[in-house]
């Protein structure tokens, strides 16, 4: 599964292991990583130009320093580190351990900074969005899409996409890869759908929570519908070619 990540973050994690890169998944993308993170806190020591950068209002100058400090900041999971509708909905902290287990094997994380990143993988607070150009580096997008789209050529199995356009953009899925996007909808009375903007987010987070409860085995889109059939939800095939909607939850 791939997921977006949050603007907002939760703080803390543990000092005794900062950020590794070698340690991340898919390692073939430690250049890239090394890249972007160098250029960040290089970018971090000329304060008036990062806050241009990252769009930092005055009351968010304090992410300079974050970004400032990031290799030698605490860490924690990447599915703690991020709060917000989708993560809060998922809420990983309180899963049981064979449910955490699930999500460090079957789900990624895409982030701006360090590409997509496992579940579990240790990971320290940043400040940095998928469209921003970074001097001496220019825009994500081209650091990130060739190289992540060949690291995805070995994702086993069903790729469930739950990011949004900004973030798939840095990691296209390449041709060949059974994978399917997740769309939001909401069903009236008569019938009639509606896509989902900002809510679409928490029922994102309810549908990984549930699959790491449940843990089925998926290799197609029929297998994700009839697990959603069994599990009380509704997943369908979509008018759209490699869509299927998610009637919203909650």
């Amino acid at each position: 599964m791939l997921l977006p990540p949050s603007e907002t973050k939760r703080a803390g994690g543990s000092a005794e292991a900062p950020l590794t890169l070698d340690g991340l998944a898919l390692p073939v993308l430690a250049p890239q990583r090394e890249a972007v993170v160098s250029s960040l806190m290089a970018l971090s020591a000329d304060p008036v130009l990062a806050a241009q950068v990252l769009k930092l209002s005055p009351r968010q100058l304090g992410e300079i320093d974050v970004n400032a400090s990031i290799r030698s900041a605490p860490t924690m999971p990447a599915v703690d580190r991020y709060t917000g509708v989708l993560f809060d909905a998922l809420d990983a902290p309180a899963l049981e351990t064979d449910a955490r287990r699930w999500l460090g094997e079957h789900v990624l994380i895409q982030t701006a900074l360090l590409g997509p990143v496992g579940a579990l993988d240790p990971i320290p607070a940043y400040r940095l969005a998928a469209g921003a150009s970074i001097p001496g580096l220019g825009p994500l997008k081209r650091v990130w899409a060739d190289p992540v789209r060949d690291a995805f050529a070995v994702l086993p199995g069903l790729v469930i996409d739950l990011r949004s356009e900004a973030y798939a953009a840095l990691g296209p899925v390449p041709a060949g890869i059974a994978t399917t996007y997740v769309r939001v909808v909401a069903e009236g009375p008569d019938g009639s759908v509606r896509a989902l903007n900002h809510f679409n987010k928490k029922s994102k987070g309810m549908l990984v929570g549930r699959l790491a409860l449940d843990r089925p085995h998926l290799s197609s889109v029929a297998d994700l519908i009839d697990w959603a059939r069994s599990a009380g939800l509704v997943i369908r095939a979509s008018a759209t070619p490699g869509e299927v909607e998610l009637v919203a939850l909650g």
